[in-house]
């Protein structure tokens, strides 16, 4: 249900809610797995989404956890909030690698690419990879791709961008980096491709979906904080081909199932939202 938080309370109601993502996000010692042998996609198979949890022990999370990513973003269990602020990022170019890790395709910027502020606290741009089609839906829709912009804090706490995209107009950073990503299609692993500007990743908009979820890879560590930038972006067929022929053939579809929400609160930061019968003007 969407909430309509009045004034008098809605600082104390927003400190609530940074109280509680803050609380239960940890940092996080067991990142994404890197080889793709170790699982897959396909629905069923011994080394499939169902099975994750059962693998490895410290993959426990992938079954039993109860704030696994992705999720739908249900519009009926959305808190629509003001005051979360607008997503600060300070992005900068930096050197970076492009790598097939078999199971996505992974831009590792090598040196420092910037950073985005959440609640006071910085989280520096370590890596983008892309799911296809999209991990995360919105009101059930699923789309044709989706990005992960992955940060670490100081003390290892891990915040994720996704944007997600439908077949249109081009996308400008995978216009850039296309002809590498096709290189990477045989049995190369990883492509140099010299100075990357982050700043490329076009978000538009300044709406946002945040919660607190899970990696959406094995170990399926929870306590990843995540924005969902609410605008849909484009990106061509082309492109999309691209990056499904790069990796494996199991991982040409490398979404993970939609998770159970059990509970968690979704917020939805909109500047301009009004209560019902006042103008947004």
């Amino acid at each position: 249900m969407v909430m309509n938080l009045s004034r008098p309370t809605l600082p104390f109601v927003l400190l609530l809610t940074f109280a509680s993502i803050f609380l239960h996000s940890k940092p996080i010692l067991a990142q994404e797995v890197e080889d793709q042998k170790e699982f897959n996609y396909i629905s069923g198979s011994e080394k499939g989404p169902e099975r994750w949890g059962e693998l490895h022990e410290e993959w426990a999370d992938c079954k039993k956890g109860d704030l696994q990513s992705p999720i739908d973003l249900l519009n009926k269990r959305v808190e629509v909030v003001t005051n979360l602020g607008k997503l600060k990022r300070s992005y900068k170019p930096s050197n970076a690698t492009l790598k097939n890790r078999g199971h996505d395709i992974m831009l590792q910027w090598n040196g420092d690419a910037g950073s985005i502020e959440i609640n006071g606290t910085e989280f520096e741009l370590r890596q983008l990879h892309w799911h296809s089609p999209s991990e995360h839906t919105i009101n059930g829709n699923r789309f044709d791709l989706e990005a992960h912009l992955v940060h670490v804090s100081a003390d290892n706490r891990i915040a994720v961008i996704g944007v997600m995209y439908d077949i249109g107009r081009s996308d400008s950073l995978l216009s850039e980096l296309e002809e590498k990503i096709r290189s990477l299609a045989g049995n190369k692993t990883q492509e140099n491709v010299g100075v990357v500007d982050p700043r490329h990743v076009k978000i538009g908009g300044i709406k946002y979906y945040r919660y607190l979820g899970s990696l959406t890879t094995p170990p399926c560590t929870e306590g990843v904080i995540w924005t969902i930038n609410r605008k849909i972006m484009t990106v061509s067929r082309e492109q999309v081909t691209a990056l499904r022929e790069a990796v494996h053939d199991h991982a040409e579809k490398n979404a993970r199932p939609l998770q159970p929400i059990n509970h968690r609160k979704i917020y939805l930061f909109s500047p301009r939202h009004r209560p019902q019968g006042q103008s947004n003007n």
